[in-house]
C-alpha cells in the first residue's frame, strides 16, 4: 500500500456538554484505536463534523447552543457522504426516539448503558478501529 493509499484511522466525533463523559469515552475509544475528537456543544459539534469528516458522530440529545436533533437534522441535510450517528440521552420517553429515527439516526441509546453496548453499536456501524 502506498503512502497516499495508507488507511487512516476510523474517526469518531463525541458531542456532549458533560466533560466527564467526553473524557471517559475519548479515552476508551482512543484505547480501542479510533481517532477521536470532542465537542462540548451542538454548534461546535456540527462545525467539527463538517470540517473533520468523522465516520461516526456520537451525539447527546440535550446540549447548549444547538440540540442533538438540530445537529442530526443538519448532518442529514448537508453531508456529502452518509456519516453514521448514534444519539445518546437520559430522556426515557419514546417520542424523542421516534423523532430521532425520522431524522435518520443510526442508533439511539438511553443513559445509563453498559460500555460494551455502545462499543458493539460502534463496531456494527463502522467496524473495529483496525479493520
Amino acid at each position: 500500500m502506498s503512502d497516499t493509499q495508507e488507511k487512516r484511522k476510523k474517526r469518531i466525533l463525541l458531542v456532549d456538554d458533560d466533560g466527564v463523559i467526553l473524557e471517559s469515552w475519548r479515552t476508551i475509544l482512543c484505547d480501542l484505536g479510533y481517532e477521536v475528537r470532542t465537542a462540548r456543544d451542538g454548534n461546535r459539534g456540527l462545525e467539527d463534523a463538517e470540517n473533520w469528516g468523522p465516520d461516526l458522530v456520537i451525539l447527546d440529545l440535550l446540549m447548549p447552543k444547538r440540540s442533538g436533533f438540530l445537529v442530526l437534522e443538519n448532518l442529514r441535510r448537508t453531508k456529502k457522504y452518509p456519516v453514521k450517528v448514534v444519539m445518546i440521552t437520559a430522556n426515557s420517553g419514546n417520542r424523542h426516539q421516534e423523532y430521532a429515527e425520522t431524522l435518520g439516526v443510526d442508533a439511539y441509546l438511553r443513559k445509563p448503558f453498559e460500555s460494551a453496548k455502545l462499543i458493539s453499536i460502534i463496531e456494527n456501524l463502522i467496524g473495529k478501529a483496525d479493520e
